[in-house]
This record gives C-alpha cells, sequence and structure tokens, in this order.
C-alpha cells in the first residue's frame, strides 16, 4: 500500500470512529428554568447592589451567558407560548392571557360550540409543542409552575402537574402552582426515575415565583427588611432569593446525579418587573415593550459542549426551540423564525444576527383568532438602537402606518432607561427601522386565520 493510500485510509477510519462516537453519545437533557416576573437587573450577576442569587450567579458563570436577552412579548402566557411552540404570538395566535368579552369572541365560541377559553386553549393543537417532537426522539418530559394550555398531556408532557382547564384553578396552572413554594420533589423524582430508566429528559421548571403573592419565609423577608428597604420592596427581594434557592436545587440535583455533561440546562423570565412600595409593578415593566418589559438575562449550560462565556450579542426566547431541537437531533412539522444558536455556541464564534424583533398585546384577546386585533406596540432593536410603534389595541381599530402614537427612538447604549425619544430629529432611521418591521411582518396584511410558519426573510437578522 502506497503512502497516500496508508493517509486516506487512516483519515477515513479516524472519521469513521469520531462519527461512530458521536452516534454513541446519549441525547443530552433538557431542563428549562422560567423565571415569572423578575426585573433582568435583579441578579447578583446582573449587578443588583441588595438582591443576592448564590446559585444563579453561579449558573451564569458555567453557561453561555447573554445579559442582552429578550422575551418577544412581556406577559405570562404569550411569552411561555413562544417557548413551548418557538413561534411568535401573532404566529401561534395566543396574544394574551386571557379571551376578552367581546363580540368576536362571543361569535367563535357559540360557532365551535366551545367555551373561549378552550378555543384559546385549542391554539396548542395547530401549532404543536416542544415535548410532542422531543417524544419523537424517545424524550419523556415533565411539566411544573405556570402552564395555560389545558392540562400537561395537552402540550405533549408524558408527566406533569397541572390538570388546566375547565377543572378548577386551570386557568394558569392550578397544582403547577406549588412546585417551588411547597419544595422540589416531584421534579427530583421524575429526573431520578428518568435517569434510572435510561431515557433523556425533558423538564418545564416554570414556577410561580417571585410573582405575586410575595410571601417569602420570613428568615428572607427579614434579611432584606433589615437592609432599610421599604416593606414590599424587601418581600419582593426576597422571593427572588428564595426563588434562587430552589433553582440551586435543581440543579445541584442534577449535577450530584452524575448528568451534569449530558443535561443542557437553559435558563430564562417570561417578563420583567419593577416592584412598587404600592405593592404592584411600575409602568414600563411587566407588558411593556420597554427595557425593563422585555429584557431578560438567557443562559445555555452544557458543560464540555458550549464553553462559558459572557456573551455581548443579542439574544431571544425565540431561539430556544430550534437550538434545543438542533441539540437532540430532533425536527418540528414547520419552519421557525428563530435561530439555531447551537453552532456558535459550541465554538464560540459571533452569532451573525443583526436584529431582534417583539410585540405587545392587550392582556385581553380581543379577537382569539385575529392577534391584529388586539396590537398595542411592534419593536425592533439594531445594535444600541431601539424603535417602538404604537397602535390601538382595540377591536376594528387597527390602523398601519401607527395612528395612536409617535414613533419611539431610543440609543439603548446611552439611554438604557429610554428616557429620550430621538425618532423627531432622526426620521431616517426611524423609517429605516420602519422597514425592517415590515419585512418581519406587516399586521394588517395578515388574514384571519392564517399560520405565518416564518416571517420573510431579508439579509441578515
Amino acid at each position: 500500500m502506497t503512502k497516500s493510500r496508508i493517509i486516506t485510509f487512516c483519515t477515513a477510519l479516524l472519521l469513521a470512529c469520531s462519527n461512530a462516537h458521536a452516534e454513541s453519545e446519549p441525547p443530552p437533557n433538557i431542563v428549562l428554568i422560567l423565571s415569572d416576573d423578575q426585573g433582568y437587573t435583579d441578579y447578583g450577576f446582573m449587578g443588583h447592589s441588595e438582591i443576592e442569587t448564590p446559585h444563579l450567579d453561579k449558573l451564569a458563570e458555567e453557561s453561555a451567558l447573554f445579559r442582552r436577552g429578550y422575551v418577544p412579548t412581556a406577559l405570562c402566557r404569550p411569552s411561555l407560548m413562544t417557548l413551548i411552540t418557538g413561534l411568535y404570538s401573532h404566529q401561534n395566535k395566543t396574544t394574551g392571557n386571557d379571551p376578552a368579552n367581546t363580540l368576536a369572541n362571543k361569535a367563535h365560541a357559540e360557532k365551535a360550540g366551545k367555551h373561549a377559553r378552550e378555543l384559546l386553549i385549542s391554539h396548542i393543537d395547530r401549532t404543536g409543542a416542544l415535548p410532542q417532537w422531543l417524544a419523537e426522539k424517545g424524550y419523556v418530559s415533565h411539566q411544573s409552575g405556570k402552564w395555560w394550555e389545558g392540562s400537561h398531556q395537552r402540550g405533549g408532557f408524558t408527566e406533569g402537574m397541572t390538570r388546566g382547564f375547565p377543572n378548577r384553578g386551570g386557568r394558569h396552572g392550578d397544582t403547577g402552582l406549588k412546585i417551588g413554594r411547597d419544595g422540589m420533589k416531584p421534579v427530583t423524582d421524575f429526573i431520578d426515575r428518568s435517569v434510572a430508566a435510561e431515557k433523556p429528559f425533558f423538564v418545564w421548571y416554570a414556577p410561580f415565583m417571585p410573582h405575586t403573592p410575595h410571601t417569602p419565609p420570613a428568615r428572607l423577608f427579614e434579611k432584606y427588611k433589615a437592609k432599610g428597604v421599604h416593606e414590599r420592596i424587601a418581600k419582593y427581594y426576597a422571593m427572588c432569593e428564595w426563588f434562587d434557592e430552589t433553582c440551586g436545587t435543581l440543579i445541584n440535583h442534577i449535577d450530584d446525579s452524575g448528568i451534569k455533561e449530558n443535561t443542557l440546562v437553559l435558563y430564562v423570565c417570561d417578563n420583567g418587573w419593577i416592584q412598587t412600595e404600592k405593592g404592584s409593578y411600575a409602568p414600563r415593566s411587566k407588558r411593556s415593550p420597554n427595557e425593563h418589559g422585555t429584557r431578560t438575562p438567557i443562559m445555555f449550560r452544557w458543560p464540555g459542549k458550549i464553553p462559558a462565556a459572557d456573551r455581548t450579542e443579542l439574544c431571544s426566547s425565540i431561539d430556544f426551540v430550534p437550538t434545543i431541537l438542533a441539540a437532540v437531533g430532533a425536527t418540528g412539522p414547520h419552519d421557525f423564525p428563530g435561530l439555531n444558536l447551537l453552532p456558535q455556541l459550541k465554538s464560540g464564534k459571533t452569532i451573525e444576527r443583526r436584529t431582534l424583533f417583539g410585540e405587545s398585546f392587550a392582556h385581553d384577546i380581543a379577537d382569539i383568532e385575529n392577534p391584529q386585533d388586539s396590537l398595542l406596540y411592534r419593536w425592533v432593536i439594531r445594535g444600541p438602537d431601539k424603535l417602538l410603534l404604537t397602535y390601538d389595541g382595540a377591536p376594528g381599530k387597527m390602523k398601519y402606518p401607527p395612528q395612536s402614537g409617535e414613533p419611539q427612538l431610543f440609543d439603548l447604549k446611552s439611554d438604557p432607561g429610554e428616557k429620550v425619544n430621538l425618532a423627531v430629529n432622526n426620521p431616517g432611521l426611524v423609517k429605516e427601522l420602519s422597514s425592517l418591521l415590515d419585512d418581519w411582518y406587516v399586521p394588517s396584511q395578515r388574514q384571519a386565520g392564517k399560520f405565518v410558519s416564518a416571517p420573510p426573510k431579508r439579509g441578515k437578522r
């Protein structure tokens, strides 16, 4: 055999061995941690001067951390629907928490012979959900915490805590809302069973924390009250640390079970929060398109596969589904608008993305089949520039271009608090960013009932 043939043979043999090793590696377990109503600044690793989150600080050190992470819609239910379907709210048509008592929704319900809430839940039947696609690869899955879309089985979970509508308390989680506040045993027991059965698993850990009611343990409340802050502020701070403790219980259980290196842990918050001394949340936080509504730290931990790094790129929860599917070698039934970040997460290379998009809708959905009827804002971020366009958000009043408010343009680098509207002095930039939003989608061009599998693509996103 000649020297060149020997080299060719050895190269082929090494490649075959490498491929065989890759194929022999078990698929990773997936653990999704979801905070509920927490400001993006309210963590130790994000620089908060009072709140202590040692377990999430450690997770951040071990993860690819995106400090400029976002959710496309800053409200509980639509934010979670994006995470489970991989689609924007205007695509999965779950834009708010509840159906409004409107003529449109009454007509939909009467025509179908069903309750309007059931019709809203049925959107997940049309889109499909992540646990269903993972099941095709042999995954078992567990739901705990917040869950709006009926029973856990409706979303394809093999196990779970939520019975769902129409059961009592089934609006957004019922029994599932006990997780974290009443211990972690349902989740840790599921992990133990899955490991013993040698089954890859998916955990949806979405505790009702630090969400109201703010009822932290006395030891934590007194700790923060001693810092001299208002009682309601102290309770919220204590809730953040209590949530952190539950995350520590979950992560430590994974690590102590010997599956750390084969488990991809993802972290995100459903929407932001600014606690006030009056007990409610401040404007420009939850439900708003502003930074304290939509921004959240995002983390990916997969030791040996994803290097720990403090990433400077933009990241969105719309990327979770395509990234998870890529990690397990699964596919969904349609295209997804988010990015598969896995190649860049593994290699450390820059994510070639220029823009992020998002939208805000009314809390109560005016027409469960026509998202545009509840639209309040569309927004786009490109680099430091952020543009907000405002809409009426009421049935029959959809206008485009926006008529219910002036465009808002902010430079997030110099003005992270979004206090100075630069739109009047930068009409060219407003027009340019508005065009990017139109390339993403124009609400007035969406026909009722039309499913959009992915937004138009034009150049780099």
